[in-house]
């Protein structure tokens, strides 16, 4: 588990229907039964109502409380797994989700897992093992997507199997150190020793995209379709569209705005791209570039930012585009990107081409990639 059992803060999540012994059993198989042991500093189970309703009574309850007896047995020491760590799944109108049948309950599962595994991922000193033995096919499914959406390299997926027949007894929680004895259902009410079950941990491997994410969808709280359809964005080809009377950039399916000049720098390297033409050079120390300060211009018009601000930036490059301007544009919009865009800004970044002092600037973009949205955008702005 890649060093996660000397993690300070260890948490183990859980899913569960009717059977609340799958967290039980996880507990036995991470923390007695694996080499090393990764016993777990805290517990969170995701439930309907009434599977938190028969987690209380087995395993938080005195009586039988086979939460805490494994913890004795095997002297398990301090696993904070308090009544508030079985986070109940809340359908329509705030009422607690009985079963998962609908789409709509699907739809609100899904958030409040990928919310909470969110949640038990934002803390650096933190492992997190997700357990996907129990529940519904679904709840188990969106548990580990949630993972592969959120997980870092020292948080880990399983499933548990338990040899037959105490696999779903209800009577079995955990091979025990003694003999105990229980019975299997009528008619044949063949007795069995809990002693004698083998529990295994299997551990499922995942593809981890958390890198892929912007920063936004990692500190905030967004549905589970939102996060859906950013993935599929990082993930898919890119395109990038100009939306000139908004001054934005559409990119990995993400609106960014950028101020007049920077918008209008970024434009400009666009269209160059789109019209396949060659990156930019950049400027020479001491010699500014008249044509290319014009051609900017001539893009910073198309942006509209208003006559002020036209007549300002025409003032500053009056000599033609010098070096320092040049980069600094360049850097303020890539930044911009990255804040935005997370490990997709690669693919939309202003990148040099060539080596120093040859280098050129440009877009990795393919020119059908490119795209302009504006009404009149080929009418040549008024000087």
């Amino acid at each position: 588990m890649n060093g996660s059992a000397f993690f300070r803060r260890r948490i183990l999540l859980g899913v569960c229907g009717l059977s609340p012994q799958v967290l039980t059993e996880t507990v036995y198989a991470l923390a007695v039964k694996r080499t090393p042991p990764w016993v777990p500093t805290e517990v969170h189970l995701i439930t309907t109502q009434e599977g938190a309703r028969r987690a209380r009574l087995t395993l938080l309850g005195r009586s039988p409380g086979w939460f805490a007896r494994l913890c004795r047995e095997y002297r398990l020491q301090e696993i904070a797994f308090p009544e508030e760590n079985i986070h109940v799944l809340i359908g329509e109108n705030d009422t607690p989700l009985t079963d998962i049948r609908s789409r709509e309950d699907n739809e609100l599962a899904a958030g409040q897992i990928a919310r909470l595994v969110r949640e038990l991922t934002s803390d650096p000193d933190s492992a997190l093992h997700v357990s996907i033995a129990g529940g519904r096919k679904t709840i188990g499914f969106y548990a580990g997507y949630a993972l592969s959406l959120f997980g870092r390299p020292q948080d880990a997926m399983s499933h548990v199997l338990v040899s037959a027949p105490f696999e779903a007894h209800p009577e079995f929680f955990y091979p025990t150190r003694s003999s105990r004895i229980i019975y299997t259902p009528p008619p044949d009410s063949r007795p069995l020793d809990t002693r004698a079950a083998e529990v295994t941990l299997a551990e499922i491997p995942f593809v981890r995209l958390r890198r892929l994410l912007p920063e936004r969808l990692l500190a905030a709280e967004v549905s589970y379709a939102e996060l859906v359809r950013a993935t599929e964005e990082t993930l898919g080809a890119p395109r990038l569209v100009i939306e000139v009377d908004e001054r934005r950039i559409l990119a990995a399916g993400r609106s960014v705005r950028l101020p007049p000049s920077d918008f209008a720098f970024y434009a400009w390297m666009a269209r160059r791209k789109r019209e396949g033409r060659e990156p930019v050079p950049c400027p020479s120390e001491g010699a500014p570039e008249p044509d290319l300060a014009e051609e900017f211009l001539r893009e910073y018009q198309r942006a509209d930012p208003g006559v002020t601000a036209r007549e300002r930036t025409r003032r500053a490059l009056r000599l033609g585009m010098e070096k320092n301007y040049f980069l600094e544009r360049r850097s303020r919009v890539n930044r911009v990107l990255q804040d935005a865009l997370g490990a997709s800004a690669w693919a939309y970044k202003i990148q040099g081409f060539g080596k120093r002092p040859e280098t050129k600037f440009g877009l990795l973009l393919e020119s059908e990639q490119i795209d302009y949205r504006r009404s009149r955008w080929e009418e040549e702005p008024a000087r």
